[in-house]
């Protein structure tokens, strides 16, 4: 058994709280490795947290910019190379998968599950020139699946970091390994996503991402002490059911990518905010009031992010909850992914964002979380307001449904 006493999980983990669970949990990972693999020596222990939104609400998919974060929540997994060419990855809750790294091509029958994950990123590692080999690895992950954490991004990561960390010396760049997750989660698992999740993933602290090009995004890693600040992230799953919002969901993408074909654009990055207040007329009639609405939320949100980022280098944290602030207030006025019009009668996230203003300070802000209409909420709270916060969100939404979370610094990381 490694020595697991050696790991200063603070440094990992963020606060006294949470790294006093760790201890206790990587024990019982490396147990079940050896319950599922037998008794020989644990090689490494390899770590990929999930991530959180901060700025760039629905801006991606128009080659905006984003800020993103990793945090306190994790995959963890125990492996050890196995001298063969079977990779056998048992993930808690499902089950053992055995892939061989020779045979990697796509299988329609796997898009949607976790092998597909896996054959995804050793296919595109392999294909970008890295060395693959055989391993048995148990997985194991407390980043809340469907809370808008990424818990797919942070799986994704843990591959890549396993296949750098046991066959190529660490050397694998992260920028690479999110790359290569975005690839396996868009042709092998079959779900469309942007790069957000798995640059923040496997980067980790901050980070600033401009999709100017999104062959090829300028990434760029900010580093700020979110300790410092006396603040923490409060997340709250509102629970509402995503059931029959697809139409919402591409809806946001579609009239954005209308309003700029009508001003000669694929897509709205190189659109200025006068190119819409100029041509709002022409717009609205042919578009859509909200269409003109969602233009104008992505050119402010995007300079925003980028605002942000900057005004986290430069150590202004007060900026940047005003920034923050502004920008929950843009995706609900003119973005409008807080509630759907389907069904006016239910918006929980509007009522989350209500009760946080109605308990947080005027220093203390929160703004919805990720793609909305029925996830989550963020909120950046003090310290020492946080569990009056918490409690107060988990007595409508119910138990365990508000997190209070940190920035950590690391992305994808080799622990042992």
């Amino acid at each position: 058994m490694p020595d697991l006493t050696t790991v200063d999980y603070k440094d990992i983990y963020c606060t006294d709280e949470a790294a006093s669970l760790q201890p206790e949990r990587y024990a019982d990972a490396v147990k079940s490795f050896s319950d599922a693999f037998g008794s020989r020596e644990v090689q490494a222990v390899f770590s990929a947290p999930g991530r959180t939104e901060i700025g760039g609400n629905h801006t991606d998919h128009q080659h905006g910019e984003v800020l993103a974060a990793s945090i306190n929540r994790d995959a963890i997994a125990v492996v050890s190379c196995n001298g063969s060419n079977s990779v056998n990855v048992l993930a808690d809750g499902f089950g053992l998968i055995s892939l061989d790294i020779n045979d990697l091509d796509i299988r329609e029958k796997e898009k949607g599950t976790t092998a597909a994950l896996i054959r995804g990123v050793l296919a595109g590692l392999k294909s970008t020139g890295y060395r693959l080999g055989g391993f048995d690895a148990y997985v194991t992950s407390d980043v809340l699946i469907g809370a808008g954490l990424s818990s797919s991004a942070a799986f994704e990561t843990l591959i890549g970091t396993i296949v750098s960390g046991l066959f190529n010396d660490m050397k694998i760049d992260p920028v690479t390994i999110a790359k290569v997750g975005q690839a396996s989660e868009n042709s092998y698992f079959g779900k469309p996503c942007g790069l957000m999740d798995q640059m923040a993933c496997s980067v980790g602290n901050l980070v600033h991402i401009d999709f100017k090009d999104p062959s090829d995004p300028i990434v760029d890693k900010v580093d700020f002490d979110f300790a410092k600040t006396g603040y923490v992230l409060c997340i709250t799953d509102t629970k509402g059911s995503h059931a029959d919002l697809t139409d919402e969901y591409a809806a946001v993408p579609q009239e954005m990518k209308k309003v700029a074909a009508l001003l000669g654009y694929d897509v709205l990055r190189p659109v200025t905010l006068d190119d819409i207040l100029s041509n709002a007329g022409m717009l609205r009639e042919k578009a859509g009031d909200r269409a003109v609405l969602r233009a104008i939320h992505f050119v402010n949100e995007t300079r925003r992010a980028n605002e942000e980022a900057a005004s986290l280098k430069n150590n202004d944290f007060d900026t940047f909850l005003r920034l923050v602030r502004s920008s929950g207030d843009s995706s609900f006025k003119y973005l409008q992914n807080v509630y759907a019009n389907k069904d006016v009668t239910v918006q929980n996230v509007s009522l989350a964002l209500a009760l946080s203003d109605s308990v947080l300070g005027p220093d203390e802000t929160s703004r919805v979380h990720g793609g909305g209409f029925a996830g989550t909420i963020q909120a950046f709270v003090k310290k020492e307001n946080a569990h009056m916060y918490q409690e107060t969100m988990n007595k409508v939404f119910g138990k365990g449904a508000c997190e209070i979370l940190s920035v950590r610094k690391y992305g994808g990381i080799r622990v042992i």
